[in-house]
């Protein structure tokens, strides 16, 4: 182990360097080949997959789940990190469908900004107003990028007034388009006064795109026509009636740069890219809470390593049966063989190795800053939530604000082949631990219960059992409709509930007691008849309080 920590200078330096964001989307807006030319752009990758072919032989780079390549869709977010600029960009690509909004909600919560990409011909989609809910909820800084101009289109002025309505925030354009679908020309770039002219059909990063300074208008209206006067009047009208980009209103989440473009054609990305490099933040400090309920706010040059667990994945690599703790560094400097404890238990955690990541291909570790996302390969003890640090901080901090929300589907688990009941066991147990889905176990009975949020949950985590655990199942439908999970500070209030209603109770993945509702109608009742328990409609992690309103 290296004994050469960074002066307080060298520190603050390092994590000025890191940028950290989410990109976010509906379905098919184009989020996941936007992630793969950010990469291209950046020099991690230098030939850039397609989710759109299924029998092709390359794959996105993010998207490296057996059903995501069948499917050609993202059921799980994915890691990569690129060096550009002298910045280290740590990118999260998020799934876009909406059975998945868990994994994704976790996932903004260890983003530092956001990267939002909207369908040029649909605007701003279900799934991304739900997670524009999310980053508003938190303040957020967004990035928008408005996607397949190289298609027809929706008339871009109308968009930006549909971003402004749902963001609750003023669009500023950064770029602007010329024409859209077969007579898409290009984009000009206000800030730089010119006109970048949009080639097709480029699969590669291409060493040179024409550029025409804008004071050449007679040559570009010569060229584009219509299009070109039509984009010189939108510029004027909405420069107008925008105000001018402010950073410091962007950072409060108070105003969003827009840029225009067509991903699949790498066009637009590079200033996109540029964007993040420039504009997006640098790690924040982060709220935690200390073992008697108090607040305290972590720096993130703060001395002492401190990170969090938000996402865990089984089997990212299914020759190895591992398991991957995802932990955002919040604070300080990780360096290789570093001892590690996890807060929750005052346990020493000992991974065995620690990992950056692109995707599916992993980095040893030797040092990680706040703001940057390191992978610990563990083999349990380790929940979603957990605040990790370094093992001589004496600290008994615990970082707040990672999300588990009362499952609306059930389905109960029966398993097709009795002697895999182990494997069973394993499988529910890793894939409830990671948030892949929520598993309960009743107090009678010996049939699990499956929570998801979406149907789709359910297939992926029947996908998963079969072909990572070898256990088949058949999933049956239940009886129940939603979850509540339960405290109460009187005992035996507690136990006269646990008594009355044990055929509705189970507990979780992280043993928390939870009521499950039959109907709206019965948790109303149920009320009534327990008033002195609580029940929750949120959790956050096993051990702190739950959210207070039922």
């Amino acid at each position: 182990m290296s004994t050469h920590l960074p002066t307080d200078h060298a520190l603050a330096a390092e994590v000025e360097r890191r940028r950290t964001f989410a990109i976010i989307s509906h379905p098919d807006a184009g989020k996941t080949t936007l992630t793969e030319k950010l990469l291209l752009f950046s020099g991690a990758i230098h030939i850039a997959g397609s989710v759109k072919a299924r029998k092709a032989t390359r794959h996105a780079t993010s998207d490296w789940m057996e059903i995501e390549k069948q499917r050609g869709i993202s059921v799980a977010s994915s890691v990569m990190q690129m060096d550009y600029r002298n910045r280290v960009i740590n990118l999260l690509d998020t799934p876009g469908h909406r059975d998945f909004s868990e994994d994704t909600y976790r996932v903004l919560t260890a983003v530092d900004s956001a990267l939002m990409v909207i369908d040029a011909a649909n605007g701003v989609e279900a799934q991304t107003k739900r997670l524009i809910e999310v980053c508003r909820q938190r303040d957020t800084p967004i990035l928008t990028f408005i996607n397949k101009m190289d298609r027809e289109g929706r008339d871009p002025l109308a968009l930006l007034d549909e971003v402004e309505a749902e963001l609750g925030m003023p669009c500023v354009p950064m770029t602007w388009p010329v024409g859209q679908g077969k007579a898409f020309g290009g984009i000009i770039d206000l800030a730089r006064g010119h006109m970048r002219i949009f080639a097709p059909g480029e699969d590669r990063l291409s060493d040179s795109v024409e550029t025409v300074p804008l004071s050449e208008r007679d040559a570009l209206r010569a060229r584009f026509g219509d299009a070109f006067e039509a984009a010189e009047a939108a510029i004027e009208l909405v420069t107008g009636a925008a105000p001018a980009f402010d950073r410091d209103e962007f950072l409060a989440a108070r105003q969003t740069p827009v840029y225009f473009g067509s991903a699949v054609n790498n066009f637009g990305v590079q200033e996109v890219l540029d964007a993040v490099a420039d504009l997006a933040p640098p790690p924040h400090p982060r709220a935690s809470t200390e073992r008697d309920g108090t607040s305290r706010i972590i720096p993130p040059d703060g001395p002492g390593f401190s990170g969090v667990v938000f996402k865990v994945q089984a089997n990212m690599d299914p020759q190895h049966r591992d398991r991957i703790a995802f932990v955002r560094v919040c604070s300080g400097h990780y360096e290789a063989g570093m001892k590690l404890k996890v807060q929750r238990t005052g346990k020493e955690m000992r991974p065995t190795s620690v990992v950056t990541f692109m995707s599916q291909r992993r980095e040893r570790v030797e040092d990680a800053y706040a703001g940057d996302i390191i992978g610990f390969t563990i083999h349990g003890g380790v929940q979603l939530g957990d605040t990790i640090t370094d093992a001589s901080l004496n600290d008994r901090l615990q970082y707040t604000g990672l999300p588990f929300f009362a499952p609306e589907l059930f389905q109960v688990v029966e398993l097709l082949n009795p002697v895999r009941s182990k494997q069973l066991q394993a499988g529910l147990q890793e894939l409830g631990e990671e948030g892949a889905i929520q598993v309960f176990r009743p107090l009678l009975g010996s049939l699990m219960l499956l929570g998801a949020v979406g149907q789709l949950q359910f297939e992926v985590v029947q996908h998963r059992l079969a072909t990572e655990y070898k256990a088949e199942v058949r999933l049956k439908p239940s009886q129940f409709v939603g979850a509540r999970w339960v405290t109460c500070d009187d005992e035996m209030e507690l136990k006269k509930f646990m008594d009355y209603n044990a055929s509705k109770l189970a507990y979780d993945a992280a043993d928390t007691l939870a009521y499950l509702l039959t109907s709206s109608y019965d948790l109303r009742l149920t009320q009534e008849r327990h008033p002195k328990i609580r029940f929750h409609p949120l959790r956050e992690h096993a051990g702190l309080a739950l959210t207070q309103s039922a």
